[in-house]
């Protein structure tokens, strides 16, 4: 007999049933990937196409597009217990879907060609009944996703991406981000020089927009760096013409110019590791982290594909104090291992239950996976 009265052969298959719980549990998180110690990240849904950008609905459900498969899909997670319950398709037959917001109850869709207001069901979570909002968007070209947010001021805001490499662009809302009334009415130019901002967010406490911007590509492993920054209205952030290093403004020598617009050019705020490729950002405004991650600004990178050593391929947090921001940390890593990719991070939301949502694609990793904290 066992100490507490239970047989030697009841115990140890007890025992071996614990420790099965427990190597479950193991394997529900990734051990490879390295946060912060009371972090840990779990699948929340996969098998359902490669998933890019999120936002919660009214309900605080949470949708992602998949732009390969033309579809927007709701992910419920009615029992709460950090899985998704089922893939529910939202809307289909889109033209590479990728950007999504929701205003008044509606949902809109940015598509590479224009953007579309849907009527939505929070109960059924189906999106009918669409609106063309902004038209005409340039569609494709080198960078073809087109990112939305509402501002405080109720306006639309759309991310448009350079047609290529390095050239001046005949469409004005190339390489720019553009607002527009929420009806699609008085679009102004917010800036320009931003060869593809992939990410757009609007800072909770301040309402200033901040961007995640892919620079140019061959000019080496380590120029020009990618950038994260405030979007100053008005502001020229370089491109085509020249671009930013070491807080300074450099004239790109691949690209004839006169110097004049370069002299006027906006630094961003924080430059990057070239050909980090930051796309998804998020201010994490959820209770659940510590305090010391409230408010911090999180970021994904995408990762480099054309650099000899890769780089990027992580999550990383950059603490904001008064809007100021901190020096850039490392906050999930592991997609990247001995110069092997394992998955691509690419977008971020933080849920109705306060923890982080990250989507990745790529190398078999495609899904949604749920950062969450609790501690040690």
């Amino acid at each position: 007999m066992a100490r507490g009265g239970l047989p030697v052969r009841t115990l140890s298959r007890a025992l071996l049933a614990a420790l099965l719980v427990v190597v479950s549990a193991a394997r529900a998180d990734d051990p490879r990937i390295a946060l912060p110690p009371g972090f840990r990240i779990t699948e929340f849904a996969s098998g359902f196409g490669s998933p890019r950008f999120m936002t919660l609905d009214p309900a605080g459900t949470l949708l992602v597009s998949t732009p390969r498969q033309g579809r927007v899909v709701a992910l419920p997670d009615r029992d709460g217990d950090g899985r998704a319950d089922a893939v529910v398709p939202v809307a289909d037959g889109l033209d590479l879907p990728h950007g999504l917001a929701f205003k008044d109850g509606q949902l809109w869709v940015a598509e590479t060609g224009r953007v579309r207001r849907f009527r939505y069901d929070p109960a059924t979570r189906k999106a009918f009944d669409p609106a063309v909002v902004v038209p005409s968007l340039p569609p494709g070209g080198g960078h073809w996703t087109r990112t939305i947010a509402f501002g405080p001021d109720g306006r639309l805001y759309v991310a448009v991406g350079s047609s290529c490499n390095v050239c001046r662009e005949a469409d004005p809302r190339r390489a720019a981000i553009t607002r527009y009334n929420a009806d699609g009415s008085g679009a102004e130019t917010v800036a320009t020089g931003v060869r593809n901002a992939v990410g757009l967010a609007f800072h909770p406490a301040t309402g200033v927009l901040w961007a995640t911007v892919n620079e140019r590509d061959w000019r080496g492993d380590d120029l020009p760096p990618d950038y994260i920054t405030a979007i100053k209205d008005g502001g020229f952030y370089g491109w085509p013409e020249c671009f930013a290093a070491g807080g300074r403004v450099v004239p790109d020598s691949d690209f004839r110019s006169t110097g004049e617009r370069c002299r006027r050019m906006t630094l961003p705020t924080i430059e990057i590791q070239a050909h980090s490729a930051p796309l998804g950002l998020a201010f994490y405004t959820g209770q659940q982290f510590p305090p010391e991650y409230r408010g911090s600004l999180f970021v994904a990178y995408h990762g480099s594909w054309n650099r000899s050593v890769p780089t990027g391929y992580k999550v990383v947090r950059v603490p904001l104090r008064d809007g100021r921001p901190g020096p850039v940390e490392d906050f999930a890593t592991g997609w990247l291992q001995g110069g092997s990719v394992r998955g691509r991070p690419v977008g971020l939301q933080v849920g109705a239950d306060g923890a982080l949502y990250l989507s990745v694609d790529g190398f078999s990793a495609d899904g949604i996976y749920r950062i969450s904290y609790q501690s040690p």
